[in-house]
């Protein structure tokens, strides 16, 4: 195996992890946001997890170039805005059709790639798209209807689409860890700055902490730094089809630690996703070479 395809190989099986992190704090976060506020649940989580990644690395920001700084601003802001818009969008429409809403940034990752960055898309590639699409259609809606909350939602995976193309198109391994603090720190600023208003409610219980901590260290802090090490090694599209593993993890840790049942309507779905990212990983090296582009800006 050459150190190229190792490396594609390690930087896959990271947005795995990361993937799957993110699928285990779905059933977290649905009981945690009985007694705490969205907002400033995002605001705590984010905040902890940017002290947790100062400490390691206080001097990872300042090693950053001028040019990585103001990309890891931009990257950040992106993100933030999305999570508070799909959030909101949350607060008005049904659980089921905001995930497959938000799952729809692995539609705009290519459009924008080919857009932006100038990079030529596969046939195969977007086969890979559709089924991975149609996969998060056939786990997660029951239902569907267009007004403001799912409108929002949209934009947020939009919003989302653009931060995984400017990752891929910014992101350096060796500048990872700076990129991804920064990023995390403009995050918490955007979430306190959109909960201020209202004034910050905190957790009132050690159980509601414990799951705000994990979701910050685990699904935050090094959730991003393995995105953003990844993304310097893969496209935006494959690694937006492969982070479109999320609801499946999501739907595994809730059938394993959250009492819910197994059902074949699951099972069709995570086969449809699981089968997306095959594809695109077993695509000849050659076929998706091209979809690497890091721009300068």
């Amino acid at each position: 195996m050459t150190e190229s395809r190792r490396t594609t190989l390690l930087a896959t099986a990271a947005l795995l992890a990361m993937t799957a992190c993110w699928g285990s704090t779905f059933f977290l976060i649905k009981d945690l946001l009985e007694r705490v506020p969205t907002l400033d649940f995002l605001a705590v989580r984010f905040a902890i997890a940017s002290v947790a990644m100062l400490l390691v690395a206080p001097r990872a920001i300042a090693r950053l170039s001028p040019e990585s700084r103001r990309h890891a601003v931009v990257l950040g802001g992106l993100y933030g805005v999305a999570q508070i818009l799909q959030t909101a969008g949350l607060a008005h429409t049904a659980a089921s059709v905001s995930g497959f809403i938000t799952g729809m940034y692995v539609v705009f990752t290519p459009l924008l790639a080919a857009l932006v960055l100038r990079t030529r898309i596969t046939a195969m590639t977007w086969l890979a798209v559709a089924l991975a699409t149609a996969g998060l259609g056939v786990l997660t809606l029951d239902g569907f209807s267009v007004g403001y909350g799912e409108a929002i939602t949209l934009l947020s995976a939009v919003l989302y689409a653009l931060h995984i193309v400017g990752l891929g198109a910014w992101s350096k391994p060796g500048e990872a860890l700076g990129m991804a603090i920064l990023q995390i720190v403009v995050i918490a600023v955007v979430c306190f700055v959109a909960t201020v208003p209202d004034g910050i409610e905190l957790p009132q219980s050690g159980r509601d902490w414990s799951s705000i901590v994990y979701m910050a260290l685990f699904a935050g802090a090094a959730a991003m730094l393995s995105q953003t090490w990844a993304q310097s090694h893969l496209s935006p599209t494959r690694s937006a089809i492969i982070m479109s593993m999320e609801p499946v993890f999501a739907a595994f840790f809730a059938v394993l630690l959250g009492g819910e049942s197994l059902t074949l309507r699951m099972l069709a779905g995570g086969g449809m996703v699981l089968t997306a990212m095959l594809v695109v990983e077993l695509l000849p090296r050659r076929k998706i070479e091209a979809e690497v582009t890091h721009i300068a800006v």
